[in-house]
């Protein structure tokens, strides 16, 4: 291909990108003009992503960088205003049966995950263990934080990354039919959803597509979740003898327990006000999937090869099914 012809299908790209991206952004504002909100209603968190996926695996990335800098800061910045929500106290509430089996399960899928990797695959150390971290925590976010830590290299953080993001593309479309299948109500996805799925990104996906309660629930578990990334961090560094290693502290997190705070005291008499951050909140969690979506390609899915995908369908097996016996039965 010539030169020119290049850049003449990269600008094509590029425009396609940019409309697929403003025609999502029409139609899901056009919720706050009367009389059009029913058109607004087709934009979810699934289509949104798939609509990136699509873009991604026929035109190939368009702003690869752009796409995951602005996913990770629009994802921090629409959890922090989902706070904004929630009441803190209920909250809590409908998140403590699901935070009693995190500590069992964060554990558990990390020592699964290390047999299913190194002694039944045979891959290599660093690739297996961040594939476990991922499924164990909150995905990439948990990656990012103990690969430094592990001083692995870009390859086998790429490959890693490349599994935990196939799967939870996966996730946000097959967890809500599951759950409807299996007659789940919306505590019992919520908790299921918040553990089983990797990334944060698509458990809030997830949950929002399952209902209001199933969000809450979801949220309030995955990012308690999350806060395990420092104690495992710091755990990676003493058994893998790394010294001098900087931590990645989700400090997100805190601020979204801060914005339940706000909400519960100092909002509790203008409910408009924390109804209306919320709403932004989940407008732009819709839009951040189709960000998410279109940093998948070719070259990732390629990337990842058939054992650490493998791995990491087989961990997600386990801690899926061993969920959803802890939901049904204990």
């Amino acid at each position: 291909m010539s030169l020119t012809a290049s850049r003449t299908l990269q600008a094509n790209n590029k425009a396609i990108y940019v409309t697929l991206l403003s025609i999502l952004t029409f139609f899901l504002f056009l919720d706050y003009i009367p009389g059009l909100q029913a058109w607004s209603t087709w934009v979810t968190p699934p289509v949104a992503l798939f609509l990136g996926l699509f873009f991604a695996l026929t035109c190939g990335q368009a702003h690869p960088k752009f796409n995951k800098k602005v996913s990770k800061y629009l994802l921090q910045y629409s959890v922090v205003g989902l706070g904004f929500g929630m009441n803190l106290h209920s909250a809590l509430a409908s998140g403590k049966e699901g935070m009693e089996f995190t500590i069992i399960s964060v554990i558990g899928t990390l020592i699964i995950g290390w047999f299913i990797g190194r002694k039944f695959l045979k891959m290599d150390r660093n690739t297996s263990y961040l594939i476990s971290s991922g499924t164990a925590i909150c995905g990439g976010s948990a990656i990012a934080a103990v690969g430094p830590v592990l001083k692995a290299k870009d390859s086998e953080m790429s490959v890693a990354l490349g599994t935990i993001f196939i799967l939870n593309a996966i996730a946000l479309f097959i967890f809500p039919a599951i759950g409807h299948l299996l007659g789940m109500d919306q505590q019992q996805f919520g908790t299921w959803a918040a553990i089983a799925i990797h990334d944060t990104s698509s458990v809030v996906g997830a949950g929002a597509a399952y209902g209001e309660e199933a969000l809450k629930v979801a949220t309030t578990i995955k990012l308690t979740r999350a806060l395990w990334i420092i104690p495992i961090a710091f755990a990676t560094s003493l058994i893998f003898k790394s010294k001098g290693q900087k931590i990645s502290i989700p400090w997100f997190i805190f601020f979204f327990v801060l914005a339940m705070i706000v909400n519960t005291y100092l909002l509790d008499g203008m409910p408009e006000l924390g109804n209306a951050i919320n709403g932004i909140a989940r407008k732009t969690l819709t839009i951040t999937m189709f960000f998410i979506g279109a940093s998948l390609s070719l070259d990732v899915l390629k990337a990842v090869g058939i054992k650490p995908l493998l791995q990491g369908v087989l961990l997600w097996v386990v801690i899926s099914l061993s969920t959803l016996a802890y939901i049904y039965f204990i």
